[in-house]
């Protein structure tokens, strides 16, 4: 039985929020940028309401721990954090960018997946995952920031022409081509989906890969990003 989860992502310019309870999974899933932190507290007391559930019922929370948008990735993480607090619930923080790759597998059936998302300042947060025998993705190389240019040597991969490319940092194609090989299809639209991050998350819960609330930090991947704890919603 997988255990029961509550997923959120906001790493993006969309929002969601996804409950796995059996082999069902419940979600809301709205692309409206700005509005994640008004949103994203009324989307759980939905999918917990739809499920009949109390929050001190499940056995985790996860989130998408980033990279992406600085402000989106600290509302993920201090509502997911505040919510730990209050039900003393572990959290098993996932990667967005294996969390868009994982979306990929789903909607697509691509088992080779290049994420990258825009970065701003000329440069991209970038993962590339393949998933093993057993269905599961395993990051190649590894997850960076850096200019597209220099992509191959960030990120620790050959160029190869068998994969697929996923995340709005393929904007830059062109150059991201000539150091990943030729692409056999791309879909620069597809957004990160909290409820792709259930899968990844049951696989770390069961390896016991959790932390405490206390531990709960966003990834940025920018050095020069100095934030050290994610902040606790305040209390009425």
């Amino acid at each position: 039985m997988p255990p029961t989860l509550l997923a959120i992502d906001t790493s993006s310019e969309a929002c969601s929020v996804a409950l796995q309870t059996g082999d069902e999974v419940l979600f809301r899933f709205t692309d409206q940028p700005r509005k994640h932190a008004e949103l994203i507290l009324p989307m759980v007391d939905e999918v917990l309401a739809e499920a009949g559930l109390r929050l001190q019922q499940l056995d985790a929370l996860c989130f998408g721990r980033g990279p992406g948008s600085f402000t989106g990735l600290r509302i993920a993480a201090g509502t997911v954090q505040g919510l730990a607090f209050g039900a003393d619930l572990p959290v098993v923080p996932v990667s967005s960018l294996a969390g868009l790759a994982q979306r990929a597998l789903r909607e697509f059936g691509w088992t080779h997946t290049h994420a990258a998302f825009d970065a701003r300042m000329g440069e991209v947060y970038w993962g590339s995952y393949q998933a093993n025998d057993a269905g599961n993705l395993e990051l190649v190389g590894r997850e960076c920031v850096c200019v597209p240019a220099r992509l191959q040597q960030a990120a620790g991969i050959e160029a190869e022409a068998d994969w697929y490319g996923a995340g709005s940092g393929w904007v830059f194609r062109d150059i991201l081509e000539t150091a990943t090989g030729s692409l056999l299809q791309c879909e620069p639209s597809l957004l990160p989906h909290a409820r792709d991050l259930l899968p990844l998350a049951t696989l770390y819960w069961q390896r016991g890969e959790c932390i405490s609330a206390e531990q709960v930090v966003p990834v940025y991947l920018r050095n020069d990003v100095a934030v050290k704890s994610a902040p606790r919603p305040a209390k009425d």
